[in-house]
């Protein structure tokens, strides 16, 4: 039978001081975001990211979780309300490093593994002396230190995907923001990314944020200090949740606390959204 999900919690926007602390590195007051064609996609948005945090959006399609990222990169503005970047009113301004992973690698067909990994060094005139030490660095970290020399059509999908996440990594960035970065990949491989990018991430040591856009609540808990719950029509917030498990393996996926935690984002997003449980 269909069991009613319980209400969800939800709050209003709540008013924020206008000027965020030291250790907030991205901050949302009040945003709407509405497109000339009438669609809203965000409606009175209030969010703090905190340095070092792990937040995952977490909502269906078209609760605007993409369109809060490219805000964040500075890639759309907002229809009213105030961003923030570390204080500062533009990205270029704050002082902070911040670099984007795609839906999809969008790598250089044409160009090596080492070369696409170069490119935004290239692009910001890193001279190669300095460029080339960091682009081996950044390949190690995702596991690629010895296909430098290959070619993206020799790579699995996942490969790629761990390419275009070392272009970021190159850039040694403050603030890393991911779109769905593996929504496309087979299961096995995507819960294998899952944790190389938890695990970098801990080894950052909270110097690294990362604000991760999924459709996948088991994804959300694995990777995540934070998730965002959003809802659509219009996007907005409707919960902020902490997963407060300091240890991500395989153990803990498969653990009654991972399932807890899935089952509890599973019902509020239902309630949220005005849908229904089913039980047995």
């Amino acid at each position: 039978m269909l069991m009613k999900a319980e209400p969800a919690m939800i709050e209003p926007a709540p008013v924020e001081r206008p000027t965020p602390d030291a250790d907030t590195v991205l901050y949302a007051n009040r945003i709407e975001k509405t497109y000339p064609n009438g669609t809203r996609a965000l409606d009175e948005m209030s969010l703090r990211v905190q340095r070092g945090d792990f937040i995952s959006l977490l909502g269906p399609s078209g609760c605007g979780k993409s369109t809060l990222l490219k805000m964040y990169a500075g890639l759309e503005a907002p229809s009213h309300g105030h961003l923030r970047w570390a204080g500062a009113d533009a990205p270029g301004k704050s002082g902070l490093k911040t670099a984007m992973v795609f839906q999809e690698a969008t790598l250089m067909p044409w160009a090596d593994v080492a070369t696409n990994v170069r490119l935004p060094l290239d692009l910001a005139g890193v001279p190669k002396a300095e460029s080339e030490p960091r682009v081996q660095r950044a390949l190690e970290q995702v596991g690629l230190g010895k296909f430098g020399k290959s070619y993206p059509r020799e790579l699995s999908g996942g490969m790629q995907m761990r390419v275009s996440i070392a272009r970021a990594l190159a850039t040694e960035p403050d603030v890393l923001l991911m779109d769905e970065p593996f929504g496309a990949l087979d299961e096995f491989t995507r819960n294998k990314l899952d944790a190389d990018l938890r695990g970098l991430w801990a080894q950052k040591q909270g110097k690294l944020t990362v604000v991760f856009v999924t459709h996948s609540i088991h994804e959300a808990v694995f990777l995540s200090s934070r998730v965002i719950m959003m809802a659509a029509r219009p996007g907005r917030i409707v919960a902020d949740l902490p997963i407060d498990e300091p240890v991500r393996d395989e153990e803990f996926r498969l653990s009654a606390r991972c399932a807890d935690h899935c089952r509890d984002l599973s019902i509020r997003l239902l309630a949220a959204s005005g849908g229904q449980l089913e039980h047995d």
